[in-house]
């Protein structure tokens, strides 16, 4: 798993600078920059937790939404061998590509939970 942090449906990204030892990381799905940091595993949390209090009365007191809204289209780049593979069983099945790429994601992210 990667190096992340959970809290109120809000996830944070962690990282380590060894030069200042200290733990830092992002509020991720926003369309803000949110971050918070900490010397500490437990600080870190801490630190984390209060941002996302925190974000939440700022959004709530600007009227703004929480969380980054998502269209449900993006581009992929993958290689054409694999792109030709995707089509050929997507026709095979007689389904539009997008929807075989969307049923591997689908089967991905349930299976991961």
């Amino acid at each position: 798993m990667k190096d992340i942090l959970n809290y109120k449906e809000f996830i944070g990204s962690v990282h380590f600078n060894s030069d200042d030892e200290i733990f830092y990381g992002k509020i991720e799905g926003i369309n803000d920059l949110v971050t918070f940091e900490g010397k500490s595993v437990k600080e870190l949390l801490a630190s984390f937790k209060e941002a996302v209090e925190d974000y939440i009365v700022l959004c709530k007191s600007n009227k703004k939404p929480v969380y980054k809204s998502y269209k449900g289209s993006f581009n992929v780049r993958i290689s054409p061998a694999l792109h030709r593979k995707a089509f050929e069983k997507a026709l095979s099945l007689g389904i539009p590509l997008n929807q075989l790429v969307q049923k591997a994601i689908e089967n991905e992210v349930s299976s991961n939970k």
